[in-house]
């Protein structure tokens, strides 16, 4: 059942970097879990931007109104806020391993209800399933996070971070992708040479999602069998609770300032993510074109997350972070104060996802080596949290802008590089000493020192 079985020992005479467990980098176990991983971020944004422009500007445009995109998102935060700590707890006493794989067996009957609802045309159908799908990412996502640790070595940790950030970035731009021409054809927009427009394919988005989670299904059964890292662990019903302990013994060591760093970033990334949409009415363009600027973001962070895994090499790099948070604010600035078109708009968006990925890779890498192993799961979790309140709160600013503060949408870009800023001179001044002693003294040292008295 453990890592380090007969299995393990089994490949102990093969080349290539040894994990853990003994397994290689891009064995097995570490390449399942990235398959899985990127069907299953390609599959939430099939859903996520087809109902973002089905509200934005197509079938339920005026159900939700302006801002409409801000109450998706709200239903894809708020159950990370509320469910992260049941998610770290099961996550900590139940393998990892097991759950991810019941996780991607409940999405095939939680797309095809979105599918169904999408086909049928009824908003409130697909938003349950659309909140379904997040409380399956909430249980999800401290075990495909948290197992990193459990499938490489700590010096493999940066390199297989930037892997799976990079490569779950290509399956956001594959998703993206895919949503733009499946809402064309779902809901065509655009009149063809003849002046009509073409025929609606209801039931594509139906078969699109299904066909992904069976895949992801397939994918998640290769992972090796993992040991529950905490088994004895009482849960506790009351899921803040679990956030206030772990923020507590967070707060012993440099790991809380790493965790809200690394979580501030996506108050920015969701304000983004709202108003890059938008410009299929600034612009004029069709969803699938709209797409086309999301996947550019979603390129460059994959780009910025390779490099900044190439980079930091055999350790990891803090001196990044303040580097890609100076980064996003300049080209979030542009993207504010350049009148809009679809060259500049693209290069703009290029430069902050390069950035992003420079400031986020060296977070999550030292998010997931300073966590002890019994806690990793419930520290992850309230990482989470905490990523999505500050996710629910750029909704928030982001439905004020559009809608009582009637901003355009890229005007709006000029507040995310206000909280971008805040990001670069907190980073500068807060993460140097952690940069001086990681330098000074390596990782596995400064780990050593400043982990938690109670790990």
């Amino acid at each position: 059942m453990g890592g380090r079985g007969d299995h393990s020992q089994a490949h102990s005479s093969r080349s290539g970097r040894k994990g853990r467990n003994g397994r290689n980098l891009l064995g097995q176990g570490f390449s399942s879990l990235l398959v899985t991983q990127s069907l299953g971020a390609a599959n939430d944004n099939i859903l996520k931007q087809v109902l973002i422009f089905m509200v934005t500007e197509g079938l339920w445009k005026d159900q939700l109104g302006a801002g409409g995109q801000s109450i998706i998102a709200w239903c894809l935060t708020l159950p990370f806020v509320l469910l992260s700590g049941y998610a770290g707890q099961l996550n900590d006493r139940i393998s990892k391993q097991r759950v991810a794989v019941w996780m991607k067996i409940a999405e095939i009957p939680i797309v095809a209800i979105a599918g169904i609802g999408l086909w049928f045309g009824e908003l409130y159908i697909t938003l349950f399933a659309f909140i379904a799908m997040s409380i399956q990412s909430t249980l999800f996502s401290p075990a495909k996070y948290g197992m990193i640790p459990e499938l490489v070595k700590s010096t493999e940790l940066s390199r297989a971070n930037g892997m799976i950030n990079m490569l779950t970035n290509i399956a956001i731009i594959v998703g993206t992708m895919i949503a733009g021409p499946v809402s064309d054809r779902f809901f065509p927009s655009k009149p063809r040479g003849d002046g009509t427009l073409p025929d609606a394919v209801h039931w594509l988005p139906f078969v699109v999602m299904v066909a992904f989670a069976i895949a992801g299904v397939v994918a998640v059964l290769f992972l090796p069998k993992l040991k529950s890292q905490n088994e004895r662990l009482r849960f506790d019903p009351n899921p803040f609770t679990t956030y206030w302990v772990s923020i507590r013994e967070m707060s012993r060591g440099p790991i809380l300032l790493v965790a809200v760093s690394w979580s501030y970033f996506y108050l920015i990334a969701m304000m983004s993510i709202l108003l890059v949409p938008e410009y299929k009415g600034l612009l004029n363009i069709t969803y699938t074109e709209a797409s086309y600027l999301l996947g550019v973001l979603a390129v460059s962070i994959g780009v910025g997350s390779a490099l900044a895994g190439l980079l930091s090499g055999d350790h990891i790099e803090p001196r990044l972070v303040p580097v890609g948070a100076i980064g996003l604010t300049l080209f979030l600035l542009l993207l504010g104060l350049v009148p809009p078109n679809r060259h500049n708009v693209a290069f703009f968006l290029g430069g902050a996802g390069i950035s992003a990925g420079l400031y986020l890779v060296p977070l999550q890498a030292l998010l997931q080596e300073l966590s002890p192993d019994a806690s990793r799961g419930r520290y992850l979790a309230a990482a989470n949290a905490m990523s999505s309140i500050f996710m629910t709160i750029g909704a928030g600013i982001v439905w004020v802008a559009r809608r009582p503060l009637e901003m355009e949408a890229n005007r709006a870009f000029l507040i995310c590089a206000g909280f971008s800023a805040v990001s670069a001179i907190v980073m500068y001044w807060r993460l140097r000493v952690m940069t001086h002693r990681f330098h000074a003294a390596g990782a596995e040292t400064v780990v050593v020192e400043d982990e938690a008295p109670s790990a």
